[in-house]
């Protein structure tokens, strides 16, 4: 079975860092590109990144562009979040996708994890 297992979230301040962490397994990790939605509180799930398969490339919301890097390690089948000069608007529960070929990746997934929590405090 698909199973993606988000990690290292956390209650941080302003300004803070934080690098969530995606364990992927049940599929071939480097036939997929990956991404991370989140959903703030009361609101409705927002894409936040994109990595592809085999390259790397990434993509970012413009909300996020240039304070979160996204990266993988293909030989650990893990996907990773490094989130820099958090802000209170970025809490939020933050989910890892897995990004079939046919997927527009700002809006489409085949599956998503459980989630985990990142409360950034002012």
């Amino acid at each position: 079975d698909v199973q993606l297992v988000e990690s290292g979230g956390g209650m941080v301040q302003s300004g803070g860092s934080l690098r969530l962490s995606c364990a992927a397994s049940g599929f071939t990790f480097t036939d997929y590109a990956m991404g991370w939605f989140r959903q703030p509180p009361g609101k409705t799930p927002e894409w936040v990144s994109y990595i592809q398969a085999g390259a790397g490339l990434t993509d970012y919301a413009d909300s996020v562009q240039g304070r979160f890097t996204a990266s993988r390690d293909n030989a650990r089948n893990t996907m990773y979040l490094q989130m820099n000069d958090l802000k209170p608007e970025d809490t939020a529960r933050y989910y890892c996708t897995r990004v079939p070929s046919w997927a527009n990746y700002k809006y489409e997934y085949d599956r998503w994890g459980q989630g985990t929590q990142v409360t950034v405090q002012s």
